[in-house]
């Protein structure tokens, strides 16, 4: 699959608009907003953004997406985690059952602290750019262990904040509330391999 594709933001919570807008930057995508199983059957990849993940979750369950996400998902659909997303994705979690557990990651909610202890850096990220890029972190969590097949794309002061396994990605930090579209144009590239 060579030409136009559509990548959906769950739009329950969290940063939908600008997650929809970066992806209106990648070449030969349609971004669609993903609230229903209907709208979640038209596209070919899927942005789980940032928000509470517990609220996300009672939030999926309440609008019938839990198990057709998890299904599409499953069956091979590329999935991309920032933030509250990542800890959906995680077959681990400190202190907590899993959600979704499709990613073979161990991640601490809240790892660095809460919303006041947010914070911005900058940093190169081979995967993504060869140049420094924001990277935006609001009471993120961090990856504490990683499984065989999983690749690790960054760390920060020893904790794993980005990485990939097959069609799944998961970001500690939030891309779409910078200028930088590059994760999503990775994310893009990613999705549009996994289908062709």
């Amino acid at each position: 699959m060579n030409g136009h594709m559509t990548i959906g933001v769950l739009s329950l919570q969290g940063s939908v608009e600008e997650h929809l807008a970066s992806l209106s930057l990648c070449e030969a995508v349609t971004p669609l907003p993903v609230k229903t199983p209907e709208a979640l059957e038209q596209v070919d990849a899927l942005i789980l953004p940032g928000g509470e993940s517990t609220a996300i979750v009672h939030l999926l369950r309440a609008f019938g997406l839990f198990e057709p996400v998890l299904q599409r998902a499953q069956d091979g659909m590329p999935v991309w985690g920032t933030c509250a997303g990542m800890i959906l994705l995680a077959k681990e979690l400190v202190d907590e059952p899993p959600h979704f557990g499709l990613m073979d990651i161990l991640v601490r909610r809240n790892a660095y602290g809460r919303q006041i202890h947010s914070f911005t850096i900058s940093d190169t990220i081979p995967a993504f750019s060869p140049h420094p890029m924001p990277l935006v972190f609001i009471r993120a969590p961090w990856m504490e262990r990683v499984g065989p097949e999983v690749q690790i794309l960054h760390t920060w002061n020893g904790h794993i904040t980005a990485a990939r396994q097959g069609n799944f990605l998961a970001t500690a930090f939030h891309p779409e509330l910078t200028s930088c579209p590059h994760i999503h144009r990775f994310f893009a590239h990613m999705a549009r391999t996994a289908l062709d």
